[in-house]
């Protein structure tokens, strides 16, 4: 009945709250019966009240028979905000039986022992003598109210144990917009702050910074309530909260926030893993406790409005205004070509002076190669007569009435098979004489049916096509989830953003890099657009009869075009799925596609001039999704791992030496039991008996570079063992299309061909381009190889519009380059259009 009445008399205050005079009564009632914490069951103890004050520093001694309660009183402004910080320390060096603070306030209770223990990796032990808390302020309806609070000191340890007890105010307890304010935070004196969001402001960032990189921080944004969450084994269970070495910020929305205010909690780590620092003890000793030294930083925070909704319309529209202009400027390219065709058109219908019949030339069909074509060129049909006749300069050209070649072309494409050719008894050794010539033409490689290659390149676009659909599926699903944890856990360690310049719209944490990607799917349909254009142009010229699009220039295969706008659209559409949430597992998103854009543009430069003998849209994929594989085998185990390493090297130098042999002889070579013999017959003939140069000079001068380039990115990588395994294998696509591009223009015009107007404006262009884009993908503002507080170090302020940032405009500008660099490959042979193709060279 005693500890009932005690019950009793404690509620019998209508705020719940006894009184200072009672509480010398319930402490020695609840010491009488024996109470946790007071002593054995039936050992008395002595309980002993002060009246306290603050910013009084109190000695005092505790031990198991006696214990000490302060009483507080201070007066609460509900317009006022103002902090009390309670600072312990603890002289005696016995650590079996701590000191246990509990300190009582409205609505909450906070108790801390000391020495403080916090735990470290595997468990270490890291004792603090030294304590400082913060006590949340308890809400008040009321213009002023005094509160009580009391703070009780116990212990269990029968020698005295000599402490300090000191509270005082914390006067700057509310953060001000725009202010630096500087603190000194520990692992056991953590710290925070109050902000409270002014009128019109309902975005603000939140920028902690500091000059030491070390010790590690976590920063913590939590909603007004009791208890504030301020120590390293606790501050992740509630609000947003990032770790930190010396910058980081978080991006905080009133709606988020009821009270229309946030608490900013800075805490220090015991030790200095999670931000990429060294493990400091080694072995672990159970139950030994390391002494963690001095681990005090000194921390600025300044707490600045985001931008607002119009920053967020300005910004989508400047973002669609850039790429739109790119369809207006099609049109009037468009426009004027097409003006340009009908001025010539009409010159060659009716001439002033005489007629085509009297001038012994045919004129050329107008406006039959898009809006990019030049249309005014003309042919000489006697020229063309007479060269097809030609032996000497022929190589395996021969003339088709345009009666059978128009037969053949309405009949049924599904009665017409690839294997129709390849599979008849002479074609073998036809394909020895043709391509084992020292000369080759393109007429020699554009022998196989019209409707047949176009099936088997139609085979590209529905294939990526398929690609797509089941490959971005699952990536939106995932990073949806990703955007998920992140909302619901608070833990913004998770994604690698750019902190200072992340604008959250929505779910989305990072919406200006998810809506700069805008670009490669408005320019991929683009493109799509003038191939389809194209394609329908040409189309209507075989319809016609017309000599130059049945035997002149380069033979138009569209499916690849098609498959490279749509794999650029694609890289459009995973990019901004990876920037919804970057880390180290989803980076392949973000590449995929860019291997894809690359081995495309690589088989279509070859294309152009080996149309019979590319390599099938079964087999490019096949390839494609060989270096997809390694690309993840890299991320996952690459990281230093020698093994991995050693083998991808003798893959890479394996399939180079593979690749070159089936360049150099036009794939007429066979990997059989046999090619150690017929390798060694070669060497013996060419170099030893005879010392003879290769008889394919050009194509063994770009097979040697190659071979060059990829043996020294293998041996880089061997030795280097780059940790961003997945740059690293773009970086060798890259460097092999630009080599083989570089190589396609040198010979281009060493064969006397000429690069039209237009082809080297798109040249010039996307070079300058691609050069200011590469500079802003070096700039680095984030890292996932890193620790998520190593990779905020180089995190920036935007620089452009107050929404995009340095990655926003590699976004920008590259996918510009990436649809200049489209148009270059569409373009550069357009000077060729009325010449015959047994008169164009293969290189």
């Amino acid at each position: 009945m005693g500890l009932r009445s005690c019950w009793k008399s404690r509620h019998k205050n209508g705020s719940g709250w006894v009184r200072p005079g009672h509480a010398v009564l319930l402490w020695l009632c609840v010491s009488q019966l024996g109470c946790p914490g007071s002593g054995a069951v039936g050992e008395s103890t002595a309980v002993v009240q002060r009246d306290a004050e603050f910013d009084v520093t109190y000695d005092d001694t505790v031990t198991s028979g006696n214990q000490t309660i302060y009483a507080f009183n201070h007066t609460v402004s509900r317009n006022k905000s103002e902090g009390v910080r309670v600072t312990v320390d603890v002289q005696s060096e016995g650590m079996e039986s701590p000191i246990l603070f509990v300190v009582r306030q409205k609505q909450a209770v906070l108790s801390f022992q000391v020495p403080l223990i916090l735990r470290g990796l595997y468990q270490r032990k890291y004792p603090y003598a030294h304590v400082g808390r913060t006590l949340c302020q308890p809400p008040t309806r009321a213009a002023s109210e005094t509160q009580f609070f009391f703070i009780d000191v116990s212990t269990l340890s029968s020698l005295g144990t000599h402490y300090q007890l000191r509270v005082s105010r914390v006067y700057s307890f509310t953060l001000q917009t725009d202010k630096k304010f500087s603190f000194t935070a520990s692992p056991s004196q953590p710290q925070y702050f109050k902000y409270v969001f002014p009128e019109g402001v309902d975005t603000v960032i939140v920028k902690v910074s500091s000059e030491n990189t070390f010790p590690c921080s976590v920063m913590s944004i939590q909603d007004i309530l009791c208890p504030v969450y301020d120590l390293d084994n606790n501050v992740a269970f509630i609000g947003m909260y990032q770790t930190m070495t010396k910058k980081g910020a978080i991006t905080v929305q009133r709606k988020d926030f009821p009270s229309n205010s946030f608490y900013v909690v800075v805490v220090v780590k015991t030790e200095d893993e999670a931000c990429g620092g060294p493990l400091r003890f080694y072995p672990l000793r159970p139950d030994e406790l390391f002494d963690a030294g001095n681990r005090s930083k000194v921390v600025d925070v300044v707490v600045s409005p985001a931008i607002n909704s119009e920053v967020y319309v300005f910004g989508m529209l400047f973002c669609l205004g850039i790429f739109l202009s790119f369809y207006l400027l099609t049109i009037l390219v468009a426009c004027v070509e097409n003006r340009r065709g009908s001025k010539k058109r009409e010159v060659l219908l009716n001439p002033p002076d005489m007629s085509p019949a009297e001038t012994g030339k045919m004129p050329a069909s107008p406006y039959e190669y898009g809006s990019f074509a030049d249309n005014g060129s003309t042919l000489s049909s006697e020229a063309v007569t007479d060269s097809a006749a030609s032996t000497d300069n022929n190589y395996g050209y021969m003339e088709r009435s345009l009666d059978s070649v128009g037969r053949s072309r309405q009949e049924s494409l599904s009665s017409v098979e690839e294997d129709d050719y390849d599979t008849l008894a002479d074609i073998d050794s036809d394909k020895n004489i043709v391509r084992t010539k020292k000369f080759l033409f393109v007429s020699d490689l554009a022998r196989k049916d019209k409707r047949v290659l176009n099936k088997k390149y139609q085979i590209y676009f529905w294939n990526i096509a398929t690609i797509a659909v089941f490959y971005a599926l699952p990536v939106i699903q995932l990073v949806i989830t990703y955007q998920t944890v992140v909302n619901v856990t608070g833990n913004q360690d998770i994604c690698y953003y750019n902190f200072l310049c992340a604008h959250p719209l929505g779910a989305l944490s990072a919406f200006n890099n998810i809506v700069s990607n805008l670009g490669y799917v408005l320019l991929g349909l683009l493109f799509l657009l003038i191939i389809l254009k194209r394609d329908i142009v040409h189309n209507r010229a075989l319809v016609r009869n017309d000599l130059n699009a049945l035997e002149c220039g380069i033979p138009k295969h569209f499916g690849l075009f098609y498959a490279m706008g749509t794999a650029l659209m694609m890289e459009g559409l995973l990019s901004a799925c990876y920037h919804v949430c970057p880390n180290y597992t989803n980076f392949q998103f973000d590449t995929s596609f860019m291997y894809m854009i690359a081995g495309l543009c690589m088989l279509k430069l070859y294309q152009t001039r080996h149309p019979d003998i590319n390599a099938s849209a079964y087999t490019a994929y096949a390839c494609l999704a060989g270096v997809i594989f390694f690309s993840v085998l890299g991320v996952v185990f690459g990281r230093g791992n020698m093994v991995f390493w050693i083998t991808f090297s003798v893959i890479h130098i394996l399939a180079t030496l593979l690749l070159s042999t089936q360049l150099y002889y036009m794939g007429r070579w066979r990997l059989d039991s046999g090619i150690l013999r017929r390798m060694v017959y070669v060497v013996y003939t060419d170099c030893i008996r005879q010392c003879s140069g290769p008889m394919y000079i050009d194509r063994m001068v770009l097979l040697v570079m190659g071979n060059i380039v990829n043996w020294s990115l293998a041996a880089y990588g061997l030795i280097e063992r780059p940790s961003d395994f997945a740059s690293y294998l773009l970086a060798i696509a890259i460097c092999n299309l630009l080599l083989y591009f570089a190589f396609y223009i040198i010979m281009k015009l060493r064969s006397g061909e000429r690069i039209q107007c237009l082809a080297v404006v798109c040249i010039l262009f996307t070079a300058v381009v691609w050069g200011f884009a590469l500079f802003f993908f070096f700039q680095g503002l984030s890292t996932w190889q890193k620790t998520p507080a190593e990779s905020r170090e180089h995190n920036r302020d935007c620089i452009l519009l107050s929404f995009f940032d340095d990655h926003d405009i590699w976004h920008f500008l590259s996918s510009i380059g990436m649809f200049g660099s489209f148009l270059v490959l569409l373009t550069m042979d357009d000077d060729l259009d009325t010449v015959p193709r047994h008169k164009i060279y293969v290189f």
